[in-house]
């Protein structure tokens, strides 16, 4: 059974943010929202906390309809952007807050607080107000307060946002082991593509309130399915080519060989090279000359001209600005795309 299931879900506030969709999640699954700013990620995960209705369509947990649930009685818990902790209580009672209220035992609430404290490694700052500690350390406190419920859902609103780059990174590490050790099913919403590709089983990538595309970092990654999922996720270079037959490819006056093959001869086609695919050679042959060099620590970024289209690359290597260099790419680091018919 399909733990959580959307189906044809809608929302219109003035206008509608999320367009028909349809999604099943699986239970113990850490799947993510990716898009940008207004995309509709946080309306659906507001519809399934219970804090927004849907317009159209339906949304099932566990087989059940939601839809006269209260979100009190929904196994769900949520931590938000901004934690919304309380400031005038320590660490301690703003974890054991939620117990309390459901009237638990004093000591029951003090075995699960610790529990859960430790595992958020914060047992050390169990009487700290909230106001004396870092950021990082109230997003711990906000999921320990959310977690110490034992909801069978934690949906998380980019909650990594306002930490700064090297504890967002330590971060992410964290709540993947956390949602395995748990064996709790977590949805996370993110703009940030490698949020999404570090911790995620499943990726859902959204724009304009549709789904764009469904499937695992890895397939995101290597096969997007548009133009908007291979600009959005990571850097690609998109060329127009023609289809030739036999895995063969024709952009930029260059026939290459691909593994692609769902497509008929003659077709047009998006080409997809990703600027770390590129392989450079005096033989290469894509001659492009470099504009630009950018050191970006790990690697060169080098910005280069091909037929007039701006070409990304990244290399370990270091060519000077002005000089001619050939590219080569290996057949399955090309990947091919429809194109909309729009375009064609």
């Amino acid at each position: 059974m399909k733990f959580i299931e959307f189906i044809n879900v809608s929302k219109d506030f003035e206008e509608r943010v999320v367009d028909n969709f349809n999604l099943y999640i699986n239970k113990n699954e850490f799947i993510t929202l990716l898009g940008p700013s207004g995309c509709g990620k946080t309306t659906i995960l507001r519809m399934l906390a219970g804090f927004e209705d849907a317009t159209e369509g339906e949304i099932l947990f566990e087989g059940k309809s939601l839809k006269d649930i209260p979100p009190h009685k929904r196994a769900i818990n949520t931590v938000f952007q901004k934690y919304a902790l309380f400031p005038h209580l320590n660490v301690y009672d703003n974890v054991a807050f939620g117990l309390r209220q459901k009237k638990l035992p004093k000591e029951e609430i003090d075995i699960e607080v610790r529990k859960i404290l430790k595992m958020v490694k914060l047992e050390g700052l169990i009487h700290r107000k909230v106001n004396q500690i870092s950021g990082g350390q109230a997003q711990r406190v906000a999921i320990a307060r959310a977690l110490v419920n034992k909801p069978q859902v934690l949906l998380l609103d980019e909650p990594l946002s306002a930490l700064d780059l090297k504890l967002r990174q330590e971060m992410q590490y964290e709540l993947k082991e956390m949602q395995v050790a748990l064996g709790i099913t977590f949805m996370f919403v993110t703009h940030d593509q490698e949020e999404a590709l570090t911790m995620s089983d499943t990726i859902v990538v959204m724009n304009d309130g549709v789904i764009q595309q469904i499937g695992s970092p890895i397939d995101i990654y290597n096969e997007p399915k548009n133009r908007f999922v291979a600009q959005f996720i990571g850097e690609s270079n998109i060329f127009r080519g023609v289809y030739q037959g036999s895995k063969q490819v024709l952009f930029m006056d260059q026939l290459l060989s691909c593994v692609d093959e769902n497509f008929t001869k003659g077709e047009n086609v998006d080409v997809v090279i990703r600027p770390e695919d590129f392989d450079i050679r005096d033989d290469g042959p894509l001659k492009v000359v470099v504009e630009a060099i950018v050191f970006k620590g790990v690697h060169y970024e080098v910005i280069a001209r091909l037929q007039g289209k701006e070409v990304v690359i990244h290399t370990y290597e270091s060519p000077t600005v002005g000089q001619t260099i050939g590219l080569s790419v290996d057949p399955y680091e090309i990947h091919l795309m429809k194109v909309p018919h729009e375009e064609v």
